[in-house]
C-alpha cells in the first residue's frame, strides 16, 4: 500500500512564504510524475506545478514566477516552495504520484489527503 503524506500548509500573510512536502511511502519501484493541484472553495480542481523523474517541470500561469516544485527521488518525496502569496492562493493542495511502479506490471495513480493554506492579513 503507498501513501502520500502532506505537510507545510497553514495560514500565512499576503507576500509570505510557505513549503510544501509530499512523502510517498510504501513498497515503491519508482514514481513517474509528481504533481501538486489546488481547490479552492467552490472552484475545480487545479494543477499548479508538476515534475517528472528525470528533473523536467510544468507550472500553472497563475504561479510562474513564485512557485518552484522540485524533488528528491531517492526519498520519493516532492517539495512545492511558495514566495509572494497572494490571497488567491488559498486552497487545499493536494499531492499526486503519477505513474507509481509497486512491482512487475503494477503501475498506480496515488493522492495525498490534502493540506490546507491560507493566505490572510
Amino acid at each position: 500500500q503507498v501513501q502520500l503524506v502532506e505537510s507545510g500548509g497553514g495560514l500565512v500573510q499576503p507576500g509570505g512564504s510557505l513549503r510544501l512536502s509530499c512523502a510517498a511511502s510504501g513498497s515503491i519501484f519508482s514514481i513517474y510524475g509528481m504533481v501538486w493541484y489546488r481547490q479552492a472553495p467552490g472552484k475545480q480542481r487545479e494543477l499548479v506545478a508538476a515534475i517528472t523523474s528525470g528533473g523536467s517541470t510544468n507550472y500553472a500561469d497563475s504561479v510562474k514566477g513564485r512557485f518552484t516544485i522540485s524533488r528528491d527521488n531517492a526519498k520519493n518525496t516532492v517539495y512545492l516552495q511558495m514566495n509572494s502569496l497572494k490571497p488567491e492562493d488559498t486552497a487545499v493542495y493536494y499531492c499526486h504520484a503519477d505513474r507509481v511502479v509497486v512491482g512487475p506490471l503494477s503501475e498506480y495513480d496515488y493522492w495525498g489527503q490534502g493540506t490546507q493554506v491560507t493566505v490572510s492579513s
